[in-house]
């Protein structure tokens, strides 16, 4: 019995997918984001040899709105591709402690909500985007529980809490790695993004589309496609 042969425009084809592959993957071994992936590694290896590259709790940088969620070194921006066809949604900010030691405040003032299957999650209702007034938008904290799902979210905020007042500086949490795979999990770290609005409530943050870039916000340069390689830190 033969072998069954391969389609000679497919054989024809695989050196050309190989190229492609290949060319891809060291295009990403010299862009910025391969840069940031370098400084995370030495980051979690020692955060203390670097205290110029973290962002501090609270920190307002300039004139911008919200102040910082949290403390650590900001590891991937909005716009950061994991795979081909993905992009960040938000912001990914490394601790560099422990899970469940770094704190996580409110970066603005809202209406907090958290839907009765979030482990890890909240998102805080912004009535007027202080961008652009006319508009609702929605702040987004996750991975604030261990790989095991055990939740680090204050207990002021249990499942299923809705519309609760907020203000900019209020304790929600602590930073932890949960991925809802306790074989996968994240690295300890906070995930920050804005939502955009849709008929009043929040759009499917999974999606690029529905986020918006948070540079302007917290006044430092998180979008992925404008930074060129630099630490995200606020310069005054």
């Amino acid at each position: 019995m033969k072998s069954p042969r391969l389609p000679l425009r497919l054989l024809l084809a695989i050196p050309f997918i190989v190229i492609l592959l290949v060319g891809y993957f060291v295009y990403r071994g010299r862009t910025p984001q391969a840069a940031r992936s370098a400084r995370l590694l030495a980051w979690f290896s020692a955060p203390e040899a670097h205290p110029e590259w973290a962002t501090r709790i609270g920190q307002r940088c300039n004139a911008a709105p919200f102040i910082f969620p949290t403390d650590g070194y900001v590891g991937f921006l909005w716009g950061d591709s994991f795979r081909i066809g993905h992009r960040h949604q938000g912001i990914d900010i490394f601790g560099g402690g422990e899970a469940g030691t770094t704190p996580v405040w409110a970066a603005y003032p809202g209406y907090l909500t958290r839907l009765p299957e979030w482990k890890s999650s909240l998102i805080v209702r912004i009535p007027s985007d202080p961008l652009q007034p006319d508009r609702q938008i929605w702040a987004y904290y996750t991975h604030m529980a261990d790989e095991e799902g055990e939740s680090f979210i204050a207990p002021a905020f249990p499942p299923g809490v809705k519309e609760v007042y907020v203000a900019a500086g209020t304790l929600l949490g602590y930073q932890g790695d949960y991925s809802g795979d306790p074989f996968n999990p994240t690295g300890i770290h906070l995930h920050f993004s804005i939502v955009r609005d849709k008929d009043g409530t929040f759009r499917n943050e999974l999606e690029f589309e529905n986020t918006l870039d948070p540079s302007p916000y917290l006044g430092l340069p998180l979008n992925a496609a404008e930074n060129h390689g630099e630490v995200p830190v606020c310069i005054r």
